[in-house]
């Protein structure tokens, strides 16, 4: 059964043509309330941070703001009205509002699939734009006739979390156009993007039209948006930026733990074990009496230990070595599949005793 319907905007023409496949879903009626909501006469939205680096607050965007990033984001990737979209992401979070968005901005026919680990299996469809988190790309890629529908995706966009080494080679082959995002909810989805794959792949972001960048004397990204954010923007995140305005990030400021007055970037240390850690795993510290904070490794589910402390000696100096790996039954995340950075820590102060803390 298909069903679908054409909302139009009481303020002018813009509309969006929603194909529901299936019969009416929580995830639908979700879509439903936001374009009551957007089509309401408040000129705002109300949406929730993701919590990965602190409590989740929820704040208001106004509407103009939110077309005028969908507008950034349309023209940059070319799309078109009828230009067939994919919603596969929570609706709770920016990152799906604003793929409604672009649908209105740009008159896309949006085709709702309900959130999950693999929103290619069960469609046919051939999509102009999608947009998905990392593990959605991954588990797709496992899946051979998911990863012949993902290589035909025309524009994919990947975002909500830090792009894996290995998958980025993955993709590097295929013959769409992905790239991977940056941005957070108080920039109303993302203000760069990154090509991952063909001629113009490359590890710096490149930023939208009118966004400008510099650095903090802590040398974190300042973003100035003007047409999506009314000041500008102070992120924690650690970056490189170049004379043209490209960027790479490369932590978090507040992933950052202090060991023996060494200063250690919690994502440089992740980066270098993902090929060798198949399970989820988080670094993290708690408090040492000597060092001040001790790098510690929490793993999901069964691990060997003596490949992982083999593979920590070849590929970690001794100073960003963890003095602990510790077994735990999930690893925290929020809502949208982040790392949870701080209830991570408060996981590891309670099952990591410092006076069992050594070099591996």
């Amino acid at each position: 059964m298909v069903e679908s319907g054409r909302f139009f905007s009481r303020h002018n023409r813009t509309s969006i043509l929603i194909n529901v496949l299936g019969m009416i879903s929580s995830f639908t009626r979700q879509l439903y309330q936001f374009l009551k909501d957007w089509f309401s006469d408040s000129p705002t939205i109300r949406i929730h941070t993701s919590g990965s680096t602190g409590a989740p607050k929820e704040i208001t965007a106004r509407k103009t703001q939110m077309i005028e990033s969908a507008r950034m984001t349309c023209g940059f990737l070319g799309l078109k009205e009828n230009d067939k979209a994919l919603l596969c992401l929570p609706l709770e979070y920016i990152a799906g509002k604003m793929v409604v968005v672009r649908a209105l901005y740009a008159g896309l026919d949006l085709y709702p699939v309900e959130p999950c680990g693999h929103p290619l299996a069960d469609t046919d469809i051939v999509f102009d734009f999608a947009a998905m988190i990392p593990l959605q790309v991954y588990n797709s890629l496992q899946i051979p006739e998911e990863r012949k529908k993902l290589s035909e995706i025309k524009h994919l966009i990947i975002g909500g979390g830090a792009m894996d080494e290995a998958m980025e080679k993955e993709l590097a082959d295929f013959p769409n156009a992905i790239y991977s995002t940056y941005g957070m909810t108080e920039t109303l989805s993302h203000i760069a993007l990154r090509r991952l794959n063909g001629i113009n792949a490359s590890p710096y972001y490149t930023p939208l039209p009118t966004v400008k960048l510099s650095l903090s004397e802590e040398n974190t990204l300042v973003i100035d948006a003007p047409l999506v954010s009314d000041e500008p923007l102070i992120t924690n995140d650690i970056a490189e930026l170049r004379t043209d305005g490209s960027f790479r990030i490369l932590g978090r400021k507040d992933n950052v733990i202090n060991t023996g007055g060494i200063k250690v970037q919690i994502e440089e240390v992740e980066q270098l074990l993902k090929p060798h850690i198949v399970s989820l795993f988080a670094i993290t510290s708690v408090p040492h009496p000597k060092l001040g904070e001790a790098i510690v490794l929490l793993v999901e589910s069964d691990i060997e230990k003596e490949s992982i402390k083999n593979a920590i000696r070849q590929l970690l100096s001794r100073h960003k070595q963890p003095l602990g790996i510790f077994q735990v039954a999930r690893i925290p995340q929020t809502g949208n599949g982040k790392p949870d950075r701080i209830r991570i820590k408060k996981l590891a102060e309670q099952i990591c005793p410092a006076s069992t803390l050594t070099h591996i």
